[in-house]
């Protein structure tokens, strides 16, 4: 009995805990919608409390007038008395005033709360995520550098981006015989940040050589923008060439720096030692795999 008590209380502690923790999650969205939610009661309740306002006035101006004629005919109603009459008089009517507004002063109140917590908490929740993408982005750029220094660039490209092998076959006097293997960069030999510039993008257009100075007019502004501001988000990039955005591109980008820690330029990667991007820019195709320099993360840096 006590062993079904005690898995009973188990279950129940662990299903609690996991909505616990489904609450935290969403606890932005949920306080947000709090705060709109909020808002929103706080006009209605205003506009409701300013239809009694006039008469709760009207109500307040009326005793006033009342005292004053008292004042002006009594004998035994001093002006003492009728200042200290008026002081009650007003202050009951502004008293009466703000139980009307209390109901939307408090709810507006509490609106303000949450939408401040939401923003708080996605604020904590960035700076965080912040600190772990940069902290992976050190540790896999150690990574890299420690198989470049033991393999070399080339062998570290192909660990990093794949490869497939092909089988070269070549003519001889005794026929056709295979001379060597080749390991080639496989198709998708790019960083994550690499976008296609092709008719999907509302910038291209079927001219080559006009794509090609088009990249090349924005790559320019892009440093230009880096130079005069000190950094640049890739999403600003991808916008400059009609390209969609990423989340990755809200956080990624590049920051000027004085110590060499960063390359200090912007690189579309449009003259990379590539086949692709040598058709591109000889003419002889319209659209290219652009790839990205980008420092990293920069929401830490700026």
């Amino acid at each position: 009995m006590n062993l079904k008590l005690e898995a009973f209380k188990t279950a129940i502690t662990s299903k609690a805990g996991r909505q616990i923790l489904i609450t935290k999650k969403h606890s932005p969205t949920i306080l947000f919608g709090v705060g709109v939610v909020g808002v929103v009661a706080t006009v209605v309740l205003a506009c409701r409390a300013t239809l009694y306002l006039d008469a709760a006035i009207d109500e307040t101006n009326g005793k006033l007038v009342k005292a004053f004629d008292a004042h002006e005919t009594k004998i035994d109603y001093t002006d003492k008395m009728w200042t200290q009459d008026k002081v009650v008089i007003r202050s009951r009517g502004a008293m009466q005033i703000a139980k009307l507004y209390w109901p939307a002063v408090t709810v507006g109140v509490i609106s303000i709360g949450c939408l401040s917590g939401s923003h708080i908490i996605l604020s904590k929740r960035n700076v965080g995520l912040t600190a772990a993408y940069a902290a992976v982005e050190k540790g896999f750029a150690e990574y890299r550098a420690r198989v470049t220094e033991e393999f070399g660039a080339d062998k570290e490209r192909e660990l990093r981006y794949g490869s497939e092998t092909r089988e070269i076959i070549e003519e001889t006097d005794k026929g056709e015989q295979k001379v060597k293997t080749i390991k080639h960069v496989g198709p998708n030999g790019a960083s994550i940040y690499a976008k296609y510039f092709d008719e999907y993008s509302k910038n291209w257009v079927r001219e080559a050589e006009y794509n090609r100075m088009f990249i090349q007019v924005q790559q320019t502004w892009a440093n230009d923008k880096l130079r005069a501001r000190g950094h640049v988000f890739l999403n600003e990039v991808y916008d400059s060439l009609g390209l969609d955005r990423s989340k990755a591109g809200a956080c990624v980008g590049w920051v000027m720096t004085k110590d060499g820690s960063t390359d200090n330029y912007i690189d579309f990667g449009l003259y990379d030692n590539n086949q692709g991007a040598r058709d591109f820019v000889n003419g002889r195709e319209g659209s290219i795999l652009l790839d990205f320099n980008v420092d990293g993360t920069i929401l830490d840096k700026i």
